[in-house]
């Protein structure tokens, strides 16, 4: 027999290593406790209350789905717009009938060359600055609404843009002229929690009905998708 620790030759009958001491009469044996333990050992000799029920695992592993889901759902273009000529009809009308009501009056009583020619001034700045706020309102404004929010850009040199997004959106509803119902524009309001517009006007949109309740069915979508409940919709 061989001590474990230095080597030398030992009885068998030994207790203790005549050479280095060490205690021969306990090789062998275990204890429990010592050595390794396999992983269905550990996992048993855990507390069964330090384990989730398994309904709320079940729980985590939707809700780790759903927020998955959410990341990986692309945002998708609904619909894009800007200010409608129809829009200014009613100005145009308003004009027409300015122009010709200055005509035949000029023409009735009026003989001066030099009037005329004020008058005929006159009515083309009137039809430019109708022109001018037309082109204006048509290179100022731009709509773009996704499934996600909704983009806001104004400006011609400098151009802003901002974001609503769809589920900050409260409120939306339109409003039409009497002349602007025989055509289909109007406004679209939108009253939200966005700092920048509470309350944003899309003027001169063109089927607004239809835009109106598409915006709202997004609003609506976004926000059971979120999980909102139905009164906060």
């Amino acid at each position: 027999m061989h001590c474990p620790a230095c080597g030398a030759d030992v009885v068998e009958q030994a207790i203790y290593c005549h050479k280095c001491g060490e205690r021969l009469d306990t090789i062998g044996q275990e204890y429990p406790g010592d050595g390794p333990q396999s992983p269905s050992a550990e996992n048993d000799a855990r507390d069964p209350q330090d384990a989730p029920p398994a309904d709320a695992r079940e729980r985590l592993e939707q809700g780790a789905g759903a927020r998955r889901n959410e990341q990986d759902e692309e945002e998708q273009e609904i619909w894009e717009g800007g200010y409608s000529p129809k829009a200014m009809i009613g100005a145009w009308i308003l004009s027409g009938l300015v122009t010709l009501v200055l005509v035949i009056v000029w023409a009735m009583w009026v003989r001066n060359k030099t009037a005329w020619t004020l008058l005929l001034l006159g009515l083309a700045g009137l039809w430019c600055f109708q022109l001018a706020k037309l082109t204006y309102r048509r290179l100022n404004i731009r709509y773009r609404l996704t499934s996600q929010r909704l983009i806001h850009q104004t400006g011609i040199l400098k151009r802003v843009t901002d974001r609503i997004e769809t589920i900050d959106m409260d409120d939306i509803t339109y409003e039409q002229k009497f002349i602007e119902r025989f055509v289909g524009v109007g406004t679209i309001i939108i009253s939200s929690t966005d700092r920048t517009h509470p309350e944003l006007r899309l003027i001169g949109i063109e089927k607004v009905k239809d835009v109106a309740d598409r915006m709202d069915d997004i609003r609506r979508s976004e926000r059971r998708r979120r999980g909102l409940h139905i009164e906060s919709i």
